[in-house]
């Protein structure tokens, strides 16, 4: 069996962050592993406190996975501030870390910001550089690249952009196209578009930790990188085609799903 880490925040109800994550890499048949970065009060509409876990502690818990059951691939998700994206990179490189999924979490799906904006720039620098591929949606490229992106030939520009920032490749996410739900990866070479129309359902709470997660999921398993994205994609499909409804918000989805 392989082995799969994240690296994220947490979701009380159990629709994003380090939950969703774990209900992915057991839906993938992998060990899923979790250190936690910070502790979210959230819900499908809203966020109404966060706590940080001290870098330190976030250091350690990292070495207490490598030192005992290593991974076969890290997932990282919302990290918040500089001094834990600094450690996060620090023990990463420390152990030789394989097969990194980077899900730059700013903002939640309620508009509240999870990094702290002093933070960007250490994401950037100290973390892309060490990933394997990094999976922005529109408004994290944007973020990221400093200018708006609203369809596919402004997907291939961030994505070269962002490539060329750090030497990795890069997932555009598409899903917030106004038309469709395409999906553009840039492997620094070649531009892979995953199509997909746009399915009726308003509950995608998780959708950006579940692409991730599945992603990692398939690199661990030996997949290749375009491999694992469309695999992946097809699972996330999935979960989104099968309409669970809970919340009063963006609801969750549904992670036990028949996709391959």
């Amino acid at each position: 069996m392989k082995n799969v880490l994240s690296i994220a925040g947490t979701d009380p109800t159990g629709g994003a962050g380090i939950q969703t994550d774990l209900k992915t890499f057991e839906a993938h048949g992998v060990y899923g592993m979790a250190v936690i970065s910070a502790v979210v009060a959230q819900n499908t509409f809203h966020v109404t406190g966060m706590q940080a876990v001290p870098a330190d502690l976030v250091g350690r818990q990292i070495d207490c996975v490598f030192e005992d059951i290593r991974p076969d691939a890290v997932k990282i998700g919302m990290l918040y501030d500089k001094e834990i994206i600094h450690k996060t990179a620090e023990c990463l490189r420390a152990h030789h870390a394989k097969n990194i999924v980077l899900d730059p979490v700013m903002m939640s799906s309620s508009g509240q910001v999870l990094l702290q904006r002093d933070a960007a720039d250490a994401l950037i620098g100290d973390l892309f550089p060490l990933c394997t591929l990094v999976t922005p949606n529109l408004h994290e490229a944007a973020a990221i690249c400093g200018h708006e992106i609203t369809d596919r030939d402004g997907m291939e520009q961030a994505a070269k952009e962002i490539a060329a920032k750090t030497g990795g490749a890069v997932l555009v996410k598409g899903g917030h196209l106004a038309d469709c739900a395409d999906d553009l990866l840039f492997d620094g070479e070649t531009c892979h578009w995953f199509p997909s129309p746009r399915i009726d359902n308003p509950n995608t709470h998780g959708t950006g930790c579940t692409l991730s997660s599945a992603i990692a999921c398939n690199l661990a398993e030996g997949h290749s990188l375009a491999t694992s994205v469309r695999r992946a994609k097809q699972y996330l499909t999935a979960c989104i085609a099968y309409g669970l409804d809970l919340g009063r918000g963006s609801g969750p989805l549904q992670h036990k799903v028949d996709w391959e």
